[in-house]
Parts: structure tokens; C-alpha cells; sequence
């Protein structure tokens, strides 16, 4: 089956692509940049590096702004996937919903308008298993976002590795991330052909534990 991958440039949604692309032919990439910084479904930072990722796959990326508004992002997302259908011949999305029922069932529902399947692999998966799964796979992970107590300034541009899962247990966290505490962003996995080296970055903070790692230049090595 043709699938088209909806992205973030973050852990979950390249991860689940990676699982998804052993079953089925990615044909594209969607990523969605919204304006509104409290979006519910595309808020994340760095996302305009989800066109470098799309380049050290291979493959074509669909990339749309959206405003954010709660709903109407929806529309912007459907016509983003109606797209990849139309162009790419995509039979279904997959997205690396983890535990949010409020994504997972709003993706569901655009993919079932569009006569398309809705992937999830990692559908409430058990996360501390799924993290060591995905540093065994060869991903290079690191954290771009923070945004809960116990994660400080020197947890940006950290990597996510066997130390650092050990490191997230301490923390009264999901250690996925699922709630929001840190955002992350992939330099490497399987599904490149090269892998992304940053150039240059810096660190914003806005409180103690509420900061971003802005990546300012990055290119394929």
C-alpha cells in the first residue's frame, strides 16, 4: 500500500513512519506549520526542517501553514492529505499518535472522508519499551522543546539515549513526551539516505523549565 507520513520532524511520527515503511511504500511526506504556538495538533518547533528530513529520505514533501485555529487547522490538514491522495496515489497516512485521543480521532476521521487508512503503530505502546526500541533502531534523537519541572536548560540539544531514558524515570514524566513535556527532533534514522548535521542552534529560555533549542542551520551530510 502507498502511504504518505504525517510528520512533525520529531521522535514519534518519523518512528512509526520507519515501522510503517517495512509493510508499505512511503511515497510522501505532510507537514503542517501552524502560526498559533497553542495548536493542539501541529505546534511544534523546528518544523520547517521537516523539508531536510524529507530530502535525506528521498522523498517529496507536502508542506502547509495552517493559523492554528482549533478545528480549522483540520480543514488545512485534510487538504494537505487530499493532496498527497491525488498526486502521490496515497492508500493511507500513517502518524505517530502515541496516547492523545483528541489527534489520533481527528486524523482518523479526515483519512476515513478521504477513503483512506489511518495508521497508528504506536498506539499506546508502553513508552519506556518503545524509547529503547527506537535507540536500538539506530535513531539519533534530540531534545528541541522543554516544557515541565525537572527538565532544565542543559536537556536541549541533549541526545536520547540508554543514559537519558534512565535519566527521564527520575522525572515525574511521561518519558515519551505525550503530555507535552519536551519536544524532539530526528538527525538520523533508517529512513535516511544522510544524515542531518546542525550548523548552528541556540538556546531560548523562557522560564526555568520552559525553553527551546532553536535550530538556525542545519544541511545533509
Amino acid at each position: 500500500m502507498k502511504i504518505a507520513a504525517l510528520v512533525s520532524g520529531g521522535k514519534d511520527s518519523l518512528y512509526a513512519s520507519y515501522l510503517a515503511s517495512k509493510e508499505h511504500e512511503l511515497v510522501c511526506l505532510v507537514s503542517l506549520k501552524s502560526k498559533n504556538t497553542a495548536s493542539y495538533m501541529f505546534h511544534v518547533p523546528n518544523i520547517e526542517l521537516t523539508k531536510l528530513q524529507a530530502g535525506a529520505i528521498g522523498l517529496p514533501i507536502i508542506f502547509k501553514e495552517t493559523k492554528g485555529e482549533k478545528e480549522k487547522e483540520l480543514k488545512d490538514l485534510k487538504k494537505a492529505i487530499e493532496f498527497a491522495v491525488d498526486k502521490y496515489a496515497a492508500e493511507g497516512l500513517v502518524s505517530g499518535a502515541l496516547y492523545s485521543e483528541y489527534q489520533k480521532k481527528r486524523i482518523d476521521n479526515i483519512c476515513k472522508e478521504l477513503g483512506i487508512k489511518s495508521l497508528a503503530p504506536l498506539w499506546h505502546r508502553d513508552a519506556e519499551e518503545y524509547l529503547k526500541e527506537l535507540v536500538k533502531a539506530g535513531f539519533e534523537v534530540i531534545i528541541t522543546a522543554i516544557a515541565a519541572e525537572g527538565l532544565d536548560k542543559s536537556y536541549l540539544g541533549a541526545k536520547i539515549d540508554k543514559n537519558m531514558i534512565e535519566k527521564l524515570k527520575t522525572k515525574n514524566i511521561n518519558i515519551a513526551f505525550e503530555g507535552g513535556e519536551a519536544e524532539t527532533f530526528v538527525l538520523k534514522c533508517p529512513l535516511f539516505n544522510k544524515k542531518i548535521e546542525i550548523k548552528r542552534a541556540k538556546i531560548k529560555m523562557e522560564k526555568e523549565y520552559i525553553g527551546q533549542y532553536i535550530i538556525e542551520d542545519a544541511v545533509l551530510a
